[in-house]
């Protein structure tokens, strides 16, 4: 039996296959793929995220979603006011509601990552569940690091913090449309349709709803 064809790619089109000369296509080569590190993935998605979404594609990334939910959970809670003015009375109970704020995020981006799963797969897509959602929870918060970190040390309703929030939410925004493209190849249009209701609300629920 012949090899199927592999799926289209983010970087290289789906192109058919040249038949031999015994009429049938030539099995396809499966290269071993590398281990795709955090530092690659992370700082990938920054400086060449396309190349990096194709070689994450159909691969779990749970270890690093987790990490990032944690990190940027630990870092809103810094610039929660009720977290801070609960520090300054007592420390305990201030730890304690920063570790309620971190399994809040990790259950919130599970719970957009699902949603995103679940529109796109009734919208045609292929793609399984556990890439898709944790790649999805992997980049909309390594695209907002760069405003957690500056709301850390400035006032989150300033306009240097409100200016890093739309524009990491809007390059956040442009890799989901990324991923979910080439997990379940699905045309652009479709990729956005898929992603738009969940990037809206994270927009208005974890980044603009601290600064009112």
């Amino acid at each position: 039996m012949s090899a199927s064809p592999p799926p289209p790619t983010l970087v290289q089109p789906n192109q058919p296959n040249r038949p031999n000369r015994s009429g049938q296509p030539p099995a396809q080569p499966s290269p071993r793929r590398r281990r795709l590190w955090w530092h690659r993935l992370i700082l990938g998605l920054w400086h060449r995220p396309v190349e990096v979404l194709d070689e994450a594609r159909d691969r779990g990334a749970w270890s690093a979603a987790v990490m990032l939910c944690v990190v940027s959970g630990a870092l809103g809670a810094l610039t929660a006011r009720d977290i801070q003015a609960q520090w300054a009375v007592a420390q305990r109970p201030a730890l304690a509601l920063a570790g309620l704020a971190i399994a809040g995020v990790l259950i919130a981006s599970l719970v957009l990552g699902a949603v995103t799963q679940a529109i796109a797969r009734i919208l045609g897509g292929n793609g399984r569940f556990s890439p898709t959602v944790s790649l999805f929870i992997v980049v909309f918060w390594v695209t907002d690091l760069p405003r957690l970190a500056i709301a850390t040390w400035l006032p989150t309703d300033s306009t240097l913090v409100q200016a890093a929030t739309w524009a990491t939410w809007g390059f956040g925004y442009a890799l989901a449309i990324l991923l979910v493209r080439g997990q379940h190849h699905l045309p652009t249009h479709k990729a956005a349709a898929a992603v738009t209701i969940q990037m809206l609300a994270a927009l208005t629920l974890l980044r603009l709803g601290p600064a009112h």
